[in-house]
This record gives structure tokens, sequence and C-alpha cells, in this order.
């Protein structure tokens, strides 16, 4: 991706912060109140950091640094999670990190997790079980490249977010082995879908339709409801019909329109005509697989910022995954911390350092300076780190 792509993703991504951090109106508005109140560091709000495993020890660092310099003094909490932490203590969630977070934090930054593929008695995924604990039951996922081609290979750009119910469908995880007649085993998996779970995420995603809407100038956008209820009519059939009744006790909006679209389609979709696409629901496991092929659009997941959104409390993460092959290198891309950093101060009421680091970014950005995950890309992770820094600081 071009350096005038990626300013150009930075640019985007500012306006998808700014308006994202409204579906959590009142905690917004309270942090808010209090950064206009006072500007002592007693007055700033508290954030976990995890990094979790593999390079979120490389690029949780490097978004510490950028909170310290567009917040100085802000209190900062180093916590553990993540599946070294489960080998070392049992647990890969200790309790003590969620007692933390509850207690002495408004937010909180996530690395990555290697959560391994196979089944490891008495280990479960750190970041989905933190989603559950803390009630973070929208995941704001933006993708956004101007220079984006089609699968046709025509440079149609693209502007989207997909937002992701974070709580329940297959991640439950209430899965279980029974043996049959013949003495083979076989594998079963629950999967929930629930009226509240799926009014609220639409909710989010329908105010968040609204607020892009009235931000252009054509006066619209598009909600597509992503689901496969041809197939599985009770689950997805009910978080369909709640996503349509969500629209319709909202009175219908005349700006927005909204659309049913089949998950296999949508993938498809995303590749063929990614400028059709604004912005998307979808259930749990849907949206996790939507969000991570649509990071492909952008260039690189190394780009891809991420708000786990709740009634009180918000936690940025990077969409990549901990990298085991590159960890340790000092080539781990930064940028998705920093901007999940932005997005973080965005939601807590921030707005103006969260402005402040969007800019950094796309200056950076448009010098070339980036990681080698971006085409063209030779600086470390480091070296990105401190020119943001620097930028900053100027």
């Amino acid at each position: 991706m071009s350096s005038t792509g990626m300013a150009s993703t930075a640019r985007a991504l500012a306006h998808v912060a700014r308006t994202t951090c409204t579906a959590i109106e009142p905690l917004a508005m309270t942090a808010q109140r209090r950064h206009q109140s006072s500007t002592s560091t007693s007055s700033l709000p508290t954030i976990g950091l995890i990094p979790g495993d593999g390079i979120g020890h490389e690029v949780i660092p490097a978004a510490r640094r950028i909170l310290e310099t567009v917040l100085p003094g802000i209190p900062l909490v180093d916590l553990d999670a993540g599946f070294a932490t489960f080998e070392r203590t049992g647990k890969a969630l200790p309790p003590s990190t969620v007692q933390v977070l509850r207690d002495q934090c408004q937010g909180a930054l996530f690395g990555a997790v290697s959560s391994p593929i196979h089944k490891v008695a008495g280990y479960s995924s750190p970041i989905v079980q933190l989603r559950k604990e803390l009630d973070l039951y929208a995941n704001v996922r933006p993708v956004v490249n101007k220079k984006a081609f089609n699968a046709s290979g025509e440079q149609v750009g693209c502007d989207l977010v997909i937002v992701r119910e974070n709580t329940e469908c297959l991640y439950v995880k209430q899965e279980r082995l029974e043996t049959d007649a013949n003495g083979e085993s076989i594998a079963f998996a629950t999967r929930q879908i629930s009226q509240r779970a799926s009014r609220r995420i639409t909710e989010t995603a329908l105010r968040l339709a609204q607020q892009r809407a009235a931000s252009r100038s054509s006066g619209t956008s598009l909600l597509t409801v992503v689901h496969k209820s041809n197939v599985l009519s009770v689950t997805d059939g009910l978080f369909r019909e709640t996503a349509r009744a969500v629209f319709a006790a909202a009175g219908s909006p005349s700006a927005v329109k909204i659309e049913d679209q089949l998950v296999d389609s949508m993938v498809y979709r995303l590749f063929r005509a990614p400028d059709s696409v604004d912005v998307v629901v979808a259930p749990n496991l849907y949206g996790d697989i939507l969000s991570d092929a649509a990071a492909a659009l952008a260039g690189s997941l190394g780009l891809v910022p991420s708000a786990n959104v709740g009634p009180s409390f918000v936690m940025g993460e990077p969409v990549h995954g901990s990298a085991p092959d590159i960890a340790g290198k000092g080539v781990a891309n930064p940028v998705a911390a920093i901007r999940s950093a932005g997005m973080l101060l965005a939601h807590l009421g921030y707005a103006d350092e969260a402005q402040r680091i969007d800019r950094a970014v796309e200056e950076v950005m448009t010098r070339g300076i980036a990681t080698p995950d971006v085409p063209g890309g030779r600086a470390s992770t480091n070296d990105v780190t401190s020119a943001v820094v620097a930028a900053l600081q100027a």
C-alpha cells in the first residue's frame, strides 16, 4: 500500500474513532466532563496494559510510549494474561487481573494471545473471558483504505466498520465429546444467540450508521445484517429478526438503509466490491472471520485497530495475533496497537488526544516509515514508535 493510501487510512480512521465513541455515550460524557474539569494527573483515567503473548510484548510498550506522550502522568497498570501466564501460573486470566481492571481502571489495552489450536486441559482464551467478565459486548473494527483494490484489480477504496457481537455465539465454549454406537467420537458445541445480545449489538451498529450518515454529504448510510438463517433458521433467524425489530423500533430511519447478507456471500462481496460495504453487524463468529478478512483490504493486519466496548469499560485491541514467527525480532508493526490506544482515548472522552495520535501516525506513514509487513516497509518497531513520538512532540 502506498504512503498516500496509508495516510488516507489514517485520516478516515479518526472519523471512525470519533463516531464510535458515542456508542457508549454515558461513559464518554462522564470521561469528557472529568477531562474538562481538571488537567491534574489525578483526573486522568487509569489504563490497564495487558501485553499477553508474542508480539504483544512489543506493541503494547509502543502504545504505552504514545499514551505517556499525549497524557503525561497517565496512570498505567501492567497486568498479566495469556498462554505464557497459564503455563506459569495455571491461569490464563488471573482473577487479580480482572479485579484490578474492575476496581482501578477505566480502560485497557490488550496485545495478543497465543491460544493453542489443540485442547489444553484447564486453558481458556483470556481475551474471550475478559469480554464476558467486563461485558464488552461490542467489538468495533474500522477498515479504511482509499486505495483498496477489488478482486478485479480496480482501485475502488473502502471505508467500512464491522460491529461484532462479542459475548456469545460459539464463543460460549460449551463443548462436549461423546462416543457413538460404533465407538467413534462425536464432538458437539452449543451455539447461543440471545435476543438481548442481538438487540444491543444492532442498536450500537445502527447508532454508528446514523452518525456516519450525518457526516456525509449524501446524508445516507448502509447497515448490513450478516447471518446464515437459510440454514440456521432458529439461531441466525433470531439474530436477523431482532436486528430488523431494532430498526423498526427506531422508526426505520430514512438516512439508513438496512439489508441482509448471508455470511458466505458477504466474504465474496468484501473482496469483489469493498466499496459497497458500510456498517456490518454480525454474530460473534461471523464478525471475527469477516473483520480479519477485511483487514487484508487495509494492506496489513498490523494497521487495523479495534475497540471492545461495554456499558462502563472500553478495551483497545489490535486486530493482529501474537505472530510467534516474528516475536522478539523487533519488526512487529505497532500501528494497530497505537491506533487502538487512540480509539480507547476517543471512547473515554479524550478526542483531542486521539486526533493528535491519528495525525502523528498519518505523518509517519506518509513519510514511508513502516515495518516490513507493509509493502516497502523496512523500519523496526522502535523506529516507527519513535517517529510517532517525535511527530507528537513536534
